[in-house]
Parts: C-alpha cells; structure tokens; sequence
C-alpha cells in the first residue's frame, strides 16, 4: 500500500514539474511568438498584455505544488521549484505592471520610456529563461 502511494505522489509529481516546464517552454517559444506572427503589432500587444497574468499564475501554481511535494523527497529540486514560483510572483506583481506602464508612456510619445521598457522587458526575458532552465533541471533530476 505504501508503494502504490508512493507510485501515486511520484507520479503527480512528475506530472506536476513537466506541465511547468511544458507550459513555460509552450508560451515562451510557441504562443507568444504565434501570436506576434498571427496578429496586428498593436492587437498582439493587447492579448499578450491580457494573457501574461494567466501566464505568471500558472507557473506561481505548478511551482508552488511541486515545491511542496519535493518537499518530501528532494530538497534541492523543491528550493528551485519555490525559487520559480517566487521569481513568477515578482514579475508578476511587481515587473510586469513596471513593463506596462513603460510601454504605455513609450506608445505616449515618451522617449526615455522606451529605453525603461526595453530594459524591463529584457530582465523579463532573462528571469523567464532562468526560471525555463531551473524547471527543466528539476525535470532531469527525475530521470
């Protein structure tokens, strides 16, 4: 009995970390770039504006549940699984609403916004990027 449920947990939990890594790996190299492609510079904007709080949550979510359960077995995968989820929360609450108000000066006719929007919109970029390769690491630890 304890080795089914141990089966179970081990199971969600791969589960679990390879929805995160699919997920961010999906809208970081798929949808975003779709979108951009499919869609008016201005329309893109807007959606992808709309869907990246969906976006951090789902990671925020999938890290934080992994976390825990590492919690059982693997503590150093559990750190980087919480360590995503707390970067998420970041850009979620603190930079992405910084991007925003940056790109809404630039499209104002704010010069200097462009440059602060550049910069954010990169250090967004890079922290998704560590976060992708973190998630893809705990991934690897199960094999």
């Amino acid at each position: 009995m304890i080795e089914f449920a141990a089966l179970i947990l081990v199971s969600t939990l791969f589960i679990l970390v390879s929805t995160l890594f699919g997920g961010m790996m999906l809208y970081s190299f798929g949808f975003a770039p779709i979108i951009f492609h499919a869609l008016p510079s201005e329309d893109a904007g807007h959606f992808i504006r709309a869907a990246f709080p969906w976006y951090y949550l789902f990671v925020i979510v999938t890290g934080g549940l992994s976390g825990a359960i590492l919690l059982l077995s693997d503590s150093w995968s559990a750190a980087l699984a919480f360590a995503i989820s707390a970067v998420a929360i970041y850009a979620r609450q603190v930079l992405m609403p910084r991007i925003n108000a940056a790109r809404d000066e630039q499209l104002q006719g704010n010069t200097e916004a462009k440059g602060r929007f550049g910069r954010l919109h990169g250090l967004s970029v890079v922290l998704n990027f560590i976060q992708l390769i973190a998630a893809g690491y705990v991934l690897f630890r199960f094999l």
